[in-house]
Protein backbone atom coordinates (compact mmCIF):
# COMPACT_ATOMS: atom_id res chain seq x y z
CA UNK A 1 0.00 0.00 0.00
CA UNK A 2 0.78 4.17 -0.37
CA UNK A 3 3.96 4.31 1.62
CA UNK A 4 5.57 7.23 -0.18
CA UNK A 5 6.34 9.66 2.71
CA UNK A 6 9.84 11.34 2.80
CA UNK A 7 11.17 13.23 5.55
CA UNK A 8 9.12 16.45 6.42
CA UNK A 9 8.99 18.91 4.05
CA UNK A 10 6.47 21.03 5.04
CA UNK A 11 6.67 23.64 8.19
CA UNK A 12 3.35 22.51 9.93
CA UNK A 13 3.95 18.79 9.61
CA UNK A 14 6.52 17.97 12.49
CA UNK A 15 4.40 20.11 14.96
CA UNK A 16 0.94 18.90 14.01
CA UNK A 17 2.36 14.97 13.75
CA UNK A 18 3.24 15.58 17.33
CA UNK A 19 -0.31 16.68 18.11
CA UNK A 20 -1.95 13.69 16.26
CA UNK A 21 0.18 11.06 18.34
CA UNK A 22 -0.56 12.98 21.07
CA UNK A 23 -4.13 12.49 20.75
CA UNK A 24 -4.35 9.72 18.49
CA UNK A 25 -1.86 7.30 20.23
CA UNK A 26 -2.87 3.88 17.69
CA UNK A 27 -1.01 6.22 14.99
CA UNK A 28 2.47 4.50 14.69
CA UNK A 29 5.43 4.88 11.55
CA UNK A 30 7.11 3.28 9.82
CA UNK A 31 10.14 5.82 9.11
CA UNK A 32 10.82 8.58 11.45
CA UNK A 33 9.20 11.64 10.57
CA UNK A 34 7.57 10.12 7.98
CA UNK A 35 3.61 9.18 7.88
CA UNK A 36 1.54 8.27 10.58
CA UNK A 37 -0.62 4.89 10.13
CA UNK A 38 -3.38 3.37 12.10
CA UNK A 39 -4.60 0.14 12.04
CA UNK A 40 -9.29 0.75 11.20
CA UNK A 41 -10.14 -2.35 13.15
CA UNK A 42 -9.75 -6.17 12.05
CA UNK A 43 -10.46 -6.44 8.26
CA UNK A 44 -7.24 -4.73 7.13
CA UNK A 45 -7.85 -1.48 6.55
CA UNK A 46 -5.24 1.08 7.30
CA UNK A 47 -5.77 5.33 8.09
CA UNK A 48 -2.60 6.99 7.01
CA UNK A 49 -1.32 10.70 6.99
CA UNK A 50 1.05 12.03 4.95
CA UNK A 51 3.13 14.51 5.32
CA UNK A 52 1.51 16.52 2.79
CA UNK A 53 -1.76 16.91 4.15
CA UNK A 54 -3.21 13.88 2.28
CA UNK A 55 -5.67 11.43 4.81
CA UNK A 56 -5.79 8.01 3.31
CA UNK A 57 -8.11 5.02 3.93
CA UNK A 58 -6.90 2.01 1.88
CA UNK A 59 -7.43 -1.75 2.39
CA UNK A 60 -4.87 -4.22 0.49
CA UNK A 61 -3.96 -7.60 0.01
CA UNK A 62 -0.22 -9.22 -0.55
CA UNK A 63 -0.49 -11.48 -3.40
CA UNK A 64 1.53 -14.53 -1.77
CA UNK A 65 -1.50 -14.96 0.13
CA UNK A 66 -3.76 -14.36 -2.12
CA UNK A 67 -1.99 -17.14 -3.90
CA UNK A 68 -2.10 -19.38 -0.82
CA UNK A 69 -5.52 -18.86 -0.49
CA UNK A 70 -6.49 -19.68 -4.25
CA UNK A 71 -3.79 -22.69 -4.24
CA UNK A 72 -5.33 -23.90 -0.58
CA UNK A 73 -1.74 -25.32 0.35
CA UNK A 74 -1.15 -27.22 -3.16
CA UNK A 75 2.10 -25.74 -4.84
CA UNK A 76 0.15 -25.10 -8.29
CA UNK A 77 1.63 -22.17 -10.32
CA UNK A 78 -1.10 -19.49 -10.40
CA UNK A 79 -0.97 -16.95 -13.50
CA UNK A 80 -0.95 -12.85 -12.16
CA UNK A 81 -3.96 -12.07 -14.57
CA UNK A 82 -5.58 -14.85 -11.90
CA UNK A 83 -4.34 -13.68 -8.72
CA UNK A 84 -5.25 -10.07 -9.52
CA UNK A 85 -8.81 -10.99 -10.33
CA UNK A 86 -8.93 -12.57 -7.31
CA UNK A 87 -7.78 -10.24 -5.23
CA UNK A 88 -9.94 -7.32 -7.02
CA UNK A 89 -13.18 -9.21 -6.61
CA UNK A 90 -11.99 -9.82 -2.50
CA UNK A 91 -11.18 -6.32 -2.19
CA UNK A 92 -14.58 -5.03 -3.76
CA UNK A 93 -16.46 -7.29 -1.28
CA UNK A 94 -14.89 -5.55 1.40
CA UNK A 95 -14.53 -1.75 0.13
CA UNK A 96 -18.31 -1.91 -0.95
CA UNK A 97 -19.75 -1.38 2.61
CA UNK A 98 -17.46 1.63 2.86
CA UNK A 99 -17.51 3.42 -0.21
CA UNK A 100 -20.89 5.28 -0.09
CA UNK A 101 -19.64 6.89 3.21
CA UNK A 102 -16.14 7.61 2.01
CA UNK A 103 -16.62 9.19 -1.21
CA UNK A 104 -19.76 10.85 0.07
CA UNK A 105 -17.27 12.38 2.71
CA UNK A 106 -15.45 13.38 -0.52
CA UNK A 107 -12.33 11.00 -0.79
CA UNK A 108 -11.37 9.41 -4.36
CA UNK A 109 -11.08 6.32 -4.86
CA UNK A 110 -8.14 4.61 -6.82
CA UNK A 111 -6.82 1.24 -6.91
CA UNK A 112 -3.24 -0.17 -7.32
CA UNK A 113 -1.72 -3.73 -8.03
CA UNK A 114 2.03 -4.07 -7.61
CA UNK A 115 3.78 -7.48 -8.26
CA UNK A 116 3.43 -7.61 -4.24
CA UNK A 117 0.10 -6.39 -3.23
CA UNK A 118 -3.33 -5.30 -4.72
CA UNK A 119 -4.87 -2.44 -3.24
CA UNK A 120 -8.42 -0.02 -2.66
CA UNK A 121 -7.02 3.83 -1.56
CA UNK A 122 -9.51 6.59 -0.80
CA UNK A 123 -7.92 9.93 0.01
CA UNK A 124 -8.45 13.34 0.67
CA UNK A 125 -6.48 16.39 0.67
CA UNK A 126 -5.90 18.39 3.70
CA UNK A 127 -4.51 21.77 4.68
CA UNK A 128 -1.87 21.09 7.75
CA UNK A 129 -2.70 24.53 8.90
CA UNK A 130 -5.73 23.92 9.72
CA UNK A 131 -5.17 20.49 11.98
CA UNK A 132 -8.74 20.75 13.65
CA UNK A 133 -10.31 19.51 10.33
CA UNK A 134 -7.86 16.60 9.75
CA UNK A 135 -8.44 15.96 13.92
CA UNK A 136 -12.46 16.10 13.01
CA UNK A 137 -11.98 13.74 9.53
CA UNK A 138 -9.24 10.79 11.76
CA UNK A 139 -12.34 10.61 14.07
CA UNK A 140 -14.87 10.68 11.45
CA UNK A 141 -12.62 7.79 9.88
CA UNK A 142 -12.83 5.73 13.22
CA UNK A 143 -16.04 5.83 13.72
CA UNK A 144 -16.90 4.94 10.02
CA UNK A 145 -14.79 1.95 10.51
CA UNK A 146 -16.04 1.26 14.26
CA UNK A 147 -12.61 2.01 16.24
CA UNK A 148 -13.40 4.01 19.30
Amino acid sequence: MENKSAKASHPAWETFRAQLRQSHPDFYELEPGGALMMDLGSEGWLLELTDDGRLLCQMGMDIDDIKTLMSEGTPEDLGTDEVAKQAKYYLQHAVSKFRPALRGAGFEESSEMTDEYVATTFQKQFDLHKPNDIEQAVKWCRQQFGVS
